[in-house]
């Protein structure tokens, strides 16, 4: 029997069909494992902070330049101030 490495809930896995790379899902606390060795089989938790950085570094360029890529109106205005100058 295998074991979730996040909540040692105890997870059904035929050891001789699974392949190492392969994604898996905790059914108890739902985290995403990653087979990274067959025989015996050994399961490594696939980090979401990844994810969350992606999502951040993209919510700050679509504030830089706004969802349709043009600046903000906030920006705009310092930009056409500057070329006043």
């Amino acid at each position: 029997m295998i074991r979730c490495p996040e909540c040692s809930a105890e997870i059904d896995v035929d050891e001789d069909e699974v392949e190492e790379g392969e994604i898996l899902s905790c059914p108890e606390c739902e985290s995403e494992l990653e087979v990274s060795q067959t025989h015996p089989v050994h399961l490594n938790v696939i980090s979401d902070d990844l994810d969350e950085e992606e999502e951040e570094e993209e919510e700050e360029e679509e504030k830089e330049t706004g969802e349709d890529g043009d600046y903000s109106e906030e920006e705009e205005e310092e930009y056409e101030e500057e070329d006043e100058e």
